[in-house]
């Protein structure tokens, strides 16, 4: 399967700034230590094998998923073998005090990379899983930072999202009020972070989920009024990997908008998807229609599909990667533009917030309503998008 042209690409995005600037990569991951954590999801993969490729000194990677990590592992096997640096994997949970009993025991790395996140709109749905969001994607990258200071990491990475330029979902804005804590914290040591579209085929996707649907010969549902950007899992890696390695402190990396990167629609790629496996996409008028029709179809070698315009809770009318009033790079990169981020932040509007959620905490009780209040005190522009509809509804 060619992921470059289902979303609509003849290349890859990064190849000449990885190739500008291999020498110097090369030299600094081969002499350098490493800690991924989140390192078994599709992102974290993807960063995992660019590291690992170069023949690190040290590759530790955690991950709370035992079963990613051991596909992590045979993976990095049957793709480019063994290294002569320390490379483990570690099935833990970042929150859990087994992972500091890890990071007591050791903790001595150069890099530190957090690509765990709680990456879905749908996770806002009910206030519990939307706490868990916080703590994943705020909470645990606050801890990280702290334990990487503690122990005299050289540099911290913390992956974001395009999501959290002007979010209108409570994921973006979760990662948007992570980015203000890094900010914090790049006073204490260098820190760099990217932003970019969506990762093509990841875990969890609708891409991914096309997957799912033909090995269970279920229809192929997506939206065709939502264009989107996307990059391959290799890119995502590239591009953490460059604002690792190359970026300044308080950098944020992101994916220029020309015309390699290109828009396109669930439905389209849905559509190229099904046409490279040998079927022809077949429009039903509804759920009942495309579930009905999903045996009879596939013996004349086509697949039902449901296309519908999207109206779920969170939904961007259309992806960017900065906002006015950032200040921009364009020219050191070929491909990537960088946010070259100022001190910008209220220590007491993010101490107040920390207090909140703890309060929330201790009482076991808060709703949808409190946490949205809480965020745009952080985020005054925060203009949540919310329908009453979530993906869990649909098929």
């Amino acid at each position: 399967m060619n992921v470059l042209k289902l979303i609509g690409r003849d290349n890859p995005l990064f190849d000449n700034d990885i190739v500008n600037n291999k020498t110097q990569i090369d030299e600094i991951v081969s002499s350098s230590s490493f800690l991924v954590i989140g390192g078994a999801g599709s992102i974290g993969q993807a960063v995992v094998k660019e590291i690992f490729k170069r023949n690190p000194l040290k590759l530790h990677v955690v991950d709370i998923s035992e079963n990613n990590m051991v596909e992590l592992v045979r993976d990095i096997r049957s793709s480019f073998g063994y290294i002569d640096g320390d490379f483990k994997t570690f099935a833990l949970d970042i929150s859990s005090v087994e992972y500091d009993a890890f990071i007591k025991a050791d903790g001595k790395f150069d890099y530190v990379l957090n690509l765990s996140a709680l990456k879905h709109v749908r996770s806002e749905k009910d206030p519990f899983t939307l706490m868990r969001m916080i703590d994943v994607n705020i909470l645990n990258t606050i801890k990280t930072i702290q334990q990487s200071i503690d122990k005299g990491t050289k540099k911290y990475f913390c992956v974001s999202t395009d999501k959290a330029a002007n979010p209108v979902n409570m994921m973006g804005a979760s990662k948007r009020i992570m980015e203000l804590y890094l900010m914090q914290q790049s006073q204490s040591i260098p820190i760099s972070t990217a932003r970019f579209a969506n990762v093509a085929f990841s875990d969890g996707s609708l891409l991914h989920g096309f997957n799912q649907r033909i090995q269970k010969s279920q229809p192929i549902v997506a939206p065709n009024d939502i264009k989107r950007y996307f990059v391959t899992p290799q890119e995502s890696g590239e591009l953490c990997l460059l604002s690792c390695i190359l970026g300044d402190n308080r950098d944020i990396f992101f994916p220029k908008l020309t015309e390699d990167l290109h828009l396109i629609t669930f439905a389209e790629i849905a559509e190229r998807y099904l046409q490279d496996l040998g079927y022809t996409p077949y429009t039903c008028k509804d759920e009942n229609e495309a579930r009905d029709l999903v045996y009879n179809l596939r013996v004349e070698n086509k697949w039902p599909c449901l296309f519908s315009k999207s109206d779920t809770t969170g939904e961007k009318d259309f992806e960017e990667f900065f906002v006015e009033g950032e200040t921009i790079n364009l020219e050191r990169f070929q491909s990537v533009g960088i946010v070259k981020s100022k001190l910008d932040f209220d220590n007491q509007i993010l101490s107040d917030f920390l207090n909140s959620i703890q309060l929330y905490k201790n009482n076991l009780a808060w709703d949808k309503a409190n946490i949205v209040e809480l965020f745009k005190k952080v985020l005054p522009s925060f203009d949540h998008k919310e329908t009453g509809k979530y993906l869990d509804s649909k098929m």
